[in-house]
């Protein structure tokens, strides 16, 4: 589990095929490896990923082809959020974050409002169901909060905190972000649908 609070931007440095997937080769920026063991999870722009090899400030972890499908921001060299997983101990900043990527969004709008920016995202149609007006959302990894929500778009205040010490600051118009919709609406909706069977 994570919180959706970034901990470094780090950067995709190489890209390795490999027989099924493939491995990403990760300079880890400013986050602390001291602690992190092979089969750690560390998220990745909100995709959870095992660590498979570290040496120094670097490590690679592998990437399989359903992952890659289903996701943006893992197939090519460039800067990426990171999160480990949480501890039992750890605050929680953000909101529980599974690290499971529900769908890929598209940018609508990216416009700045003084220090700030507002974002528009227009969300897969099936997962639209689960954004609530002032509820959490992960977008490449980072908690936030929905300040609208319009059928399956919906826009969030961007403060300079966030855009400085996440990759959120390089999107624009047209931009693909992971989501990952609040996990009590699924189960709320699991719940829900399990009364009525």
């Amino acid at each position: 589990m994570f919180s959706g609070i970034i901990a470094a931007v780090g950067r995709i440095t190489e890209i390795t095929p490999r027989e099924v997937g493939c491995r990403l080769h990760v300079d880890a920026g400013k986050l602390d490896l001291g602690d992190v063991a092979l089969g750690d999870s560390i998220a990745h722009n909100g995709v959870c990923l095992t660590v498979v090899a570290r040496e120094g400030s670097t490590f690679a972890v592998d990437v399989s082809p359903e992952t890659l499908s289903c996701t943006v921001g893992l197939s090519e060299p460039g800067p990426v959020n990171l999160e480990k997983a949480l501890r039992l101990s750890d605050v929680i900043g953000g909101h529980l974050v599974s690290g499971h990527v529900d769908g890929v969004g598209e940018v609508l709008r990216f416009d700045a409002i003084g220090d700030n920016r507002l974002l528009e995202i227009r969300a897969p149609k099936e997962i639209a169901r689960y954004i609530a007006r002032k509820g959490s959302i992960v977008v490449d990894g980072t908690s936030l909060t929905t300040n609208a929500v319009n059928g399956t778009d919906f826009t969030i205040n961007l403060i300079p905190h966030t855009l400085e010490n996440t990759t959120l600051n390089r999107l624009q118009a047209g931009s693909k972000v992971n989501l990952e919709v609040d996990l009590i609406a699924r189960y709320c909706e699991r719940l829900l649908a399990a009364e009525r069977e």
